[in-house]
C-alpha cells in the first residue's frame, strides 16, 4: 500500500516500477544522456558493434530494419565496444562518422563501452542478467531484444543477421505486443 500524499489515505494500486531505461544511465556518443522515456512503451533492439569486424555489414540490416520498423515502436540501439580483437579502436565521433558515412545509420549509437566482463556498463550488466547471468557477450554484434514492458524477450549472436526469419518473426510478435 502507497500512502497519498495529502490525502490522508492509502492507496492500493502498486507503487509505480521504473522502467529499466529510467534505471540504467545511457550516454551517447555526443556525451549527451539518452531520454530514457524515449524508449518507454517501445521495442528496443540493442546491439554492440564494432567497425572492423566480419560482421560489421550488418549495420546496413540494422539501418534497414530502423526504417522499417521506427514507425511502430521500434528502436535500434548501437553500442560501441573494443574488447573484441581490437575492432573498435576509434572515439566516438569517428565511430558515429564511420557509421553515417558508409552504413547511412542514423539510429542512435551510445557512447563506446564494455560489454562484457568485470567493467561491463550496467547496460550490459542488465542485458547479459536477463538472458543468462553466468554468460557474457561472446562477440560483436550481438542482438538483445527488449519488449515495450522493458523485459528482454530474445537474444541472438553475432552470426544471426538481422534480416534472420528469427529476428523478424520476435520482432513483429514484440511490436504487436504478443512477447
Amino acid at each position: 500500500m502507497a500512502f497519498l500524499p495529502g490525502s490522508g489515505h492509502a492507496s492500493t494500486d502498486p507503487p509505480a516500477t521504473p522502467s529499466p531505461w529510467q534505471r540504467i544511465p545511457l550516454e551517447d556518443g555526443q556525451g549527451k544522456a539518452l531520454d530514457p522515456t524515449s524508449l518507454d512503451g517501445r521495442v528496443v533492439v540493442v546491439v554492440n558493434v564494432a567497425s572492423f569486424c566480419s560482421y560489421t555489414p550488418q549495420y546496413a540490416d540494422l539501418q534497414s530494419m530502423w526504417t522499417r520498423y521506427r514507425s511502430r515502436g521500434l528502436v535500434v540501439i548501437g553500442v560501441p565496444s573494443n574488447q573484441f580483437g581490437n575492432q573498435e579502436p576509434g572515439t566516438d565521433r569517428e565511430i558515429r562518422n564511420f557509421c553515417r558515412s558508409r552504413y547511412g545509420v542514423d539510429f542512435p549509437l551510445l557512447a563506446k563501452q564494455d560489454v562484457t566482463g568485470d567493467t561491463r556498463s550496467p547496460l550490459y550488466a542488465w542485458l547479459s542478467a536477463s538472458v543468462d547471468p553466468a554468460r557474457d557477450v561472446a562477440w560483436n554484434f550481438e542482438k538483445f531484444v527488449v519488449n515495450r514492458t522493458g523485459k528482454v524477450v530474445a537474444h541472438f549472436g553475432s552470426h544471426v543477421q538481422p534480416t534472420d526469419e528469427r529476428v523478424t518473426r520476435t520482432l513483429e510478435m514484440a511490436l504487436d505486443g504478443a512477447l
